[in-house]
């Protein structure tokens, strides 16, 4: 039978069975070296913030500027899918969906060969093997394109040493002045620190002062005053954040004169006066562009009911929703807070309970995982959506400043949340079963094929169903 979405399991097998084989080591067969092995890593899953100017608090792009980290680069990776792991992607490669849009994370093949280089004593090796250097345009802030509208947030600043804040900024208008769809929407944080290495920065939230805005948009009155309708939810913005990519036929719609509305931002400080202010880039579909499915807003889990025992670890939280409509599932975003360690992802079905994703979870980078399209769960109407969070209150989470106390929940980072924010959008019977069909084109599928997150994909190729009752009745007959 085969798996749909083993992506790396032979990979693995080859790398274990290697490093296991008394004698023989990756680097027996072929030297590792910097210029042949390293540095093509670096380049893909790790310069583009640790450069100068970057985000990362030091530059990984020359021998003499690696060489000195390489046993902290060895144990960032190792950490995988863990707080602190490197780069900031933190999905279990054991369980679940492997395919993922704009995956940065390393294999286990890559993860070998920076751990043999590490620990046999960094070899430069021949320049000759080199890839060509990256060329970085820092004028270019918007990861996910060039917006088509962006949107310049009201300045606030936040001084070293002063408490956290929680509050509402400005409305904003976005000037809009006809109604589009928006295919990718992100936020940036512009501000006065120095991002250049060697500032004494040690942490992405030392490079910014918005830890988080929840915010939406909707219409103002001639006073400036929300005038009652209702305000639609954009994705969250956290620190650390990737740009937020809808789904292909499903914009999602930005009202012309609507303005950004906010009543929950969250400031803390840096350790140093920072003023800076957020940026909103909307990228918009073609003016005749119309979405063929439905957006849907579905809560799972919330920041109300949750209760952590002091002490403990592996504490369990669980949240349900059933899917009242057939759901395509776009994003998975785990959100917890400080005792949060991961989250898995179930769909229930009938007697079939299926682990679809299972995340690390890092405060510092809140991360959405974007499922690649021939892989995003089609999950039928009846399905019960279910997360888990595992929280660690005790003395082995760093991120606890006294794991003696009760938690519960709580806006500061160090009390908690258990929030799935993933992107999610609605089918109709015929939507549903042609994604389904087109699923199974895409994939080539056959009767004894799985597919993780589609349960009924293969149902028409185990138990064919006869056009009409008549057909169904002749068939009978003939056998």
């Amino acid at each position: 039978m085969r798996i749909i979405s083993a992506k790396s399991l032979l990979g693995s097998i080859a790398v274990t069975a290697a490093m296991s084989i008394p004698g023989i080591s990756l680097a027996q067969s072929s030297e590792v070296t910097f210029h042949k092995d390293i540095e093509p890593i670096l380049q893909r899953s790790c310069q583009n913030c640790h450069r100068p100017g970057g985000a990362g608090p030091m530059p990984l792009v020359t021998y003499d500027q690696v060489a000195p980290f390489a046993g902290l680069i060895e144990y960032k990776t190792a950490l995988r899918d863990r707080a602190g792991a490197m780069p900031p992607w933190y999905m279990e490669k054991n369980i679940g969906i492997q395919a993922y849009k704009d995956d940065p994370s390393l294999s286990d093949e890559e993860l070998a060969l920076i751990s043999t280089w590490a620990r046999t004593g960094t070899p430069k090796g021949s320049e000759a093997d080199s890839p060509t250097p990256l060329v970085f345009d820092d004028s270019l802030k918007w990861k996910a394109g060039e917006p088509d509208l962006v949107v310049v947030m009201n300045d606030v600043t936040k001084l070293a040493g002063t408490p956290d804040w929680w509050g509402e900024i400005d409305y904003i208008p976005t000037g809009l002045e006809e109604d589009r769809y928006v295919k990718s929407v992100e936020v940036v944080e512009v501000n006065d620190v120095d991002n250049q290495a060697g500032t004494g920065r040690d942490t992405v939230g030392g490079a910014y002062i918005f830890h988080h805005m929840i915010w939406g948009t909707a219409q103002l009155n001639e006073n400036g005053e929300r005038d009652g309708s209702f305000s639609i939810p954009w994705p969250v913005h956290e620190v650390g954040r990737n740009a937020d990519i809808f789904d292909e036929d499903a914009g999602r719609l930005l009202k012309a004169g609507s303005s950004i509305v906010s009543d929950s931002v969250h400031l803390h400080s840096n350790g140093r006066d920072t003023t800076g202010h957020l940026e909103v880039g909307f990228r918009f579909h073609p003016e005749d562009y119309k979405p063929k499915y439905q957006n849907a807003f579905i809560g799972l889990g919330n920041g109300v009911d949750i209760s952590i025992t002091g002490n403990e670890k592996d504490q369990e939280l669980h949240a349900y929703t059933v899917l009242n409509q057939h759901t395509k599932v776009i994003t998975f975003e785990p959100h917890l807070h400080a005792p949060g360690e991961r989250m898995c992802l179930e769909a229930i079905w009938g007697y079939t309970v299926e682990t679809l994703s299972c995340v690390g979870y890092d405060h510092n980078w809140v991360r959405g995982y974007p499922y690649e399209d021939h892989a995003a769960p089609l999950l039928p109407k009846g399905t019960i959506l279910h997360i888990v969070g595992y929280m660690n209150n005790t003395e082995t989470n760093p991120n606890v400043p006294d794991p003696r106390n009760w938690q519960g929940s709580g806006n500061r980072s160090v009390t908690n949340m258990f929030i799935d924010l993933g992107i999610r959008v609605t089918l109709t019977d015929d939507q549903f079963f042609e994604a389904m069909e087109e699923r199974r084109q895409v994939l080539n599928l056959g009767p004894n094929d799985h597919v993780i997150g589609c349960p009924l994909c293969l149902a028409p190729l185990v138990a064919p169903i006869a056009e009409s009752e008549s057909e169904e009745a002749n068939d009978v007959a003939g056998n």
